[in-house]
């Protein structure tokens, strides 16, 4: 088993992938890592204050990661040190899973260019901030959450469906009845 990652910039929509978190944690005994630009102090966008464990770089080092997490937030500048951490752990089908806003990082990183996605960045929204849209629009398919190998991408609103995608890819569960169960009690149904 190895290391999950989740990205923490400042004002990251910590409540999508709080459950994905909580299931990899609790049913898959996972350990959750933390990674931020630096390890100084974040603030998420619900006013939770958390600090990284360990930094890009830090990331870049490790050898045992299972995937790496990137919860939405608002549009963000390019960094190369995210880019090139996300094109390694690709390279290696490292299983990278976005939500939301989320996909930008994977857009930048010319990681979506070549599959399908979704995301709850409308090219209407982009306009409105007037900068250059970050994605392969031709791509993007209107649904809740898409899987397309080592990537998952989910639009904002379907947080419990992308929780249910990562724990299905990472098998988590034990059996395709346990991971049925288990979206029948998470959604009520």
């Amino acid at each position: 088993m190895g290391k999950i990652l989740c990205f923490v910039p400042e004002r990251f929509a910590e409540f999508e992938v709080t459950l994905a978190l909580h299931l990899l944690r609790d049913m898959g005994q996972r350990e959750i890592v933390t990674v931020g630009y630096t390890r100084d102090p974040v603030v998420s966008y619900s006013g939770l204050c958390c600090v990284p464990d360990i930094t890009l770089e830090g990331a870049s080092k490790l050898h045992d990661i299972e995937a790496f997490i990137m919860p939405g937030g608002p549009i963000a500048e390019h960094s190369e040190p995210l880019t090139a951490l996300l094109q390694s752990l690709h390279a290696q089908n490292i299983l990278l899973a976005a939500i939301c806003f989320g996909p930008q990082y994977m857009a930048r990183a010319g990681l979506l260019a070549a599959c399908h996605y979704t995301t709850s960045c409308s090219p209407g929204h982009i306009q409105k901030l007037g900068i250059a849209d970050p994605f392969p629009r031709e791509n993007y398919r209107e649904e809740r959450v898409v899987t397309d190998g080592s990537i998952i991408t989910a639009q904002g609103h379907a947080f419990v469906d992308f929780a249910y995608a990562i724990v299905r890819r990472l098998g988590i569960a034990e059996s395709e009845n346990d991971l049925t169960w288990l979206y029948n009690a998470i959604t009520n149904r």
